[in-house]
């Protein structure tokens, strides 16, 4: 009977073996994305030529580092031609961008074992990518990727990698609803606004560490088929998340609740691309929407020129709505409001549980407030740090407009065809403006020369200028340090006061002492946590939870 029992458990773990290396080879192959084949590829063989050391050219293509810090770029051509001048032109943005993006992927999966199932993971997740986008795109990041690292070939081809860079975004807030998306932007219009045309604002809050956004991308794109437009950007990404066409279109993203997806679709960024690319007003931008299935939820809010108004495209993997507000203004943050959408169960969640309403109604006290917009105005209410009623909710609380985070703060006004884009840090720097008609009617760069409008930018925050700002600046330096564990002994006095009014603070000095098992002095930082503004219902529980746990010890 041993001997039996003993062949049937060598042949049971014979299949289980067989079945993980079939598994094993399946994952393989189909995390294999065999790139498109362009006809014509002579600008594999184009070198770019240097005006200056920050400053390259290739035929009428350009890259430049402004004196506001930030990178000007300009692509025109063929699809795959635009992306192999593009990876050429930012040969080292790309690089640097994929070096602080796995970095971060690092600290937020240090296992190199975890890492590399997820590698396989996330091929078979995307194994149907390509084929939800457009020959366009594919030919365009192809070439965009021949420039791109091979550092990183363990993980997979150049292509492939920076065909799921594009699904990031989607695959970050679908899988985990992390809180790497929160943004929020809004539009006003006739009486709202002083001049009665169109203004758009947002501040994109996508944060995956400060390397990530130390190099961003104005870029002015020329395609040959559409329209030329502009977008904030970072290197290797060729999706939109903001930008303005020449008709005066804009798009901006803002992350809604998703479900887990099975498989992924059309990158919701590559969607907004589409729309800024071949839209020149709202019904044309929703029909693009339509047509194309994304595997996570969105809202896109529109700006048109055209019909001098803001719509929000509310988008679902399973339906695309239009929701219009009625009146002459329009705010969007990361949940619904069309009568489709907003009574989805996901929806109630996000309104119930994330800062997302509690922002939009700062939005709408700021608004009221502010009286008509301007473009001083609406960089006034991105730079908001305040809560509801003026109240002090601490420095980089999500709920705040001005989370001190974003990656890029921008205004748009569509009839002028004019742009003001922020610069670091966050939106507390200038904003520096460019008009689209003067850029796209340049034939080439001689020199390395400002482009921007330098009569239309608006100054710095003055509380870059204040003690509340440098303490903000050391409180993120020791807040890193305690999320990488290499804090040491901490003075807790003195790191609460940094950011007093915070409740994150009391969070942070709650876990260092329940970690040293001095339960009583962290019942009180937790206590202390719960009379502030905290952000979101998961992390009331996580401190009421907290708060138990103490009280049992």
């Amino acid at each position: 009977l041993r001997h039996r029992l003993w062949k049937i458990l060598k042949w049971t773990a014979g299949i289980f073996l067989l079945l993980l290396l079939a598994l094993a080879i399946y994952l393989y192959f189909v995390a294999i994305m065999n790139p498109p084949k362009p006809t014509d590829t002579a600008s594999v063989n184009w070198q770019r030529d240097a005006l200056s050391p920050t400053c390259y050219t290739l035929g009428n293509n350009w890259l430049r580092r402004s004196d506001s810090g930030l990178w000007e770029l300009y692509v025109e051509g063929e699809p795959f031609e635009r992306g192999v001048v593009n990876g050429k032109l930012t040969r080292e943005l790309v690089i640097k961008q994929e070096d602080a993006f796995n970095e971060q992927i690092n600290l937020m999966v240090p296992s190199g074992p975890y890492r590399h199932f997820l590698k396989y993971f996330i091929g078979w997740f995307n194994r149907n990518l390509a084929e939800n986008v457009t020959q366009e795109y594919q030919e365009e990041i192809y070439g965009v990727s021949l420039s791109a690292s091979d550092q990183y070939d363990y993980i997979g081809s150049n292509y492939q990698r920076l065909m799921n860079y594009h699904a990031a975004h989607d695959i970050g807030h679908a899988l985990q609803n992390m809180a790497l998306v929160g943004c929020t932007s809004f539009g006003t219009w006739n009486n709202r606004s002083a001049d009665s045309s169109l203004i758009v604002g947002r501040n994109f809050d996508f944060f995956v560490g400060d390397k990530f956004a130390e190099d961003k991308i104005v870029a002015f794109m020329n395609p040959t088929q559409g329209h030329k437009f502009m977008m904030v950007t970072w290197g290797g990404m060729t999706g939109v998340v903001s930008g303005m066409n020449e008709r005066g279109l804009t798009v901006t993203l803002n992350a809604a609740k998703s479900d887990i997806p099975s498989g992924s679709a059309t990158p919701i960024s590559l969607v907004g691309r589409e729309i800024l690319q071949y839209a020149q007003n709202i019904e044309e931008a929703l029909a693009i929407a339509r047509k194309r299935h994304s595997f996570v939820s969105e809202s896109i809010l529109i700006g048109s020129a055209q019909d001098n108004k803001a719509a929000v495209i509310e988008k679902t993997p399973e339906e695309t709505t239009l929701y219009e507000s009625g009146q002459d203004y329009l705010i969007c943050a990361n949940h619904y409001q069309s009568s489709a959408l907003a009574g989805q169960p996901n929806n109630r969640i996000q309104m119930e549980e994330s800062a997302s309403l509690y922002r939009f109604h700062r939005v709408e006290e700021l608004l009221t407030r502010t009286g008509p917009m301007t473009l001083p105005g609406a960089v006034a209410l991105l730079r908001d740090q305040r809560g509801l009623r003026d109240a002090g909710i601490g420095m980089g609380n999500e709920k705040a407009v001005n989370q001190l985070i974003a990656h890029h703060s921008i205004v748009f006004q569509p009839q002028k065809l004019l742009v003001s884009v922020s610069t670091s840090p966050w939106q507390l720097g200038q904003y520096v403006t460019y008009d689209l008609r003067r850029v796209f009617a340049l034939q080439g760069l001689q020199a390395d020369r400002e482009i921007r409008d330098s009569l239309l930018t608006i100054s710095a925050d003055t509380f870059l200028n204040t003690a509340d700002y440098q303490s903000f600046v050391q409180f993120r330096q020791i807040k890193e340090q305690l999320r990488r564990g290499t804090a040491g002994d901490l003075d807790v006095e003195k790191f609460i006061r940094l950011n007093p009014g915070y409740y994150h603070t009391y969070v942070l000095t709650g876990d260092y002492f329940f970690r040293k098992k001095e339960y009583r002095r962290a019942l009180e930082q937790y206590q202390v946590a719960k009379t502030k503004e905290i952000a979101t219902l998961p992390e009331r529980q996580y401190i009421e939870r907290q708060i138990e746990q103490c009280q049992k010890r």
